[in-house]
């Protein structure tokens, strides 16, 4: 599917995030116009015109962008990123005090201007913040959502993918619940190609060797490779102080599932009703992202234990929207 014309998207905060996601989408051909907008005068105008210089190789795309909150005007899809700088060693929910208050003067104002947009929600945590920008702008739990677990969806698929030896793409395996540290895999519905990853069966040893011959996963690689994913972003940030490309990349994917209409199913954080019997909080669920924003989110089943941590998971933002007054 191709872009819709003159699509625009609008990113909101020129950080590293936010520039990322604009290069990306650039690449990718998202959307026809990228506009990114920025308090920090000096540092947007520098952005745009380092992005603007490669457009000759990004096929038919504009960049645009300023200090001023007009240019997001008219956008299909807004993706705010601007927010607290998440710091080594520190929790995605000990942001969430600032960022809701950001999010509070700015979200009556994005929706001002783009009254027919899309709103996608980067910013961490971006569960609580997906509740906040929902309230505050009063539109529909459809058209305001977070990027949830896309991101951790995709390092899981990646660990995965390394792990059995396939390509990626061949990768059926999802992140449910928050973007946080109670995030979970939905072991009971990974896939590898048409097989059940607890049909898998993973060579060991080498061959003609006493080790030899295939076994399944086990439980504890299953809790490590868990871990693992949960803990990826503390490890990049450890690193290099930001997690920015990865991040960039699941962003414009969102961006073109909205753009191209596609139906794409992705794990995006939405405010949930009666799913699985939690309600009030956005937790991640395999969704239906369209034009229209999420089309619906799909029941998937879970097992007992997935079930639980389900409902221990909502129950962590419950927690969180309750301290800030959002519950």
């Amino acid at each position: 599917m191709s872009v819709i014309e003159n699509s625009k998207l609008a990113i909101v905060g020129a950080g590293a995030v936010g520039t990322s996601l604009a290069y990306a989408a650039l690449i990718r051909e998202s959307a026809r116009e990228v506009a990114l907008y920025d308090i920090n005068s000096a540092k947007v105008a520098a952005e745009v015109l380092d992005l603007a210089h490669g457009t000759q190789f990004t096929g038919a795309s504009r960049v645009t962008g300023g200090d001023d909150l007009d240019v997001v005007s008219d956008a299909n899809v807004v993706v705010i990123t601007a927010g607290a700088r998440q710091h080594p060693g520190q929790s995605r929910l000990e942001m969430a005090g600032v960022n809701v208050e950001i999010l509070r003067d700015l979200m009556p104002k994005l929706v001002e201007r783009a009254p027919d947009a899309i709103f996608v929600l980067v910013t961490n945590p971006v569960d609580v913040l997906a509740v906040a920008a929902q309230q505050f702008s009063g539109l529909s739990p459809a058209r305001v959502f977070g990027s949830g677990t896309v991101l951790d969806s995709s390092r899981l698929r990646w660990m995965l993918s390394e792990r059995v030896g396939v390509a990626i793409s061949n990768v059926h395996a999802l992140i449910v619940g928050e973007h946080g540290d109670s995030e979970f895999p939905l072991w009971s519905q990974a896939r590898i190609g048409p097989i059940s990853l607890a049909d898998w069966m993973l060579a060991r040893g080498a061959a003609g060797s006493a080790a030899s011959g295939s076994v399944p996963f086990s439980e504890a690689e299953f809790e490590s490779i868990a871990d693992e994913v949960k803990n990826a972003a503390y490890k990049v940030i450890e690193g290099k102080g930001a997690t920015n490309y990865a991040i960039g990349l699941s962003g414009a994917r969102i961006v073109e599932a909205v753009l191209r209409d596609e139906g794409a199913i992705l794990p995006v954080s939405s405010v949930l009703t009666d799913y699985r019997g939690v309600s009030g909080v956005a937790l991640s669920v395999p969704s239906v992202i369209d034009a229209s924003g999420i089309a619906r989110v799909i029941d998937v089943p879970f097992s007992a234990k997935e079930q639980a941590l389900f409902e221990h998971s909502a129950a962590t933002l419950r927690a969180s929207l309750d301290t800030l007054g959002l519950a």
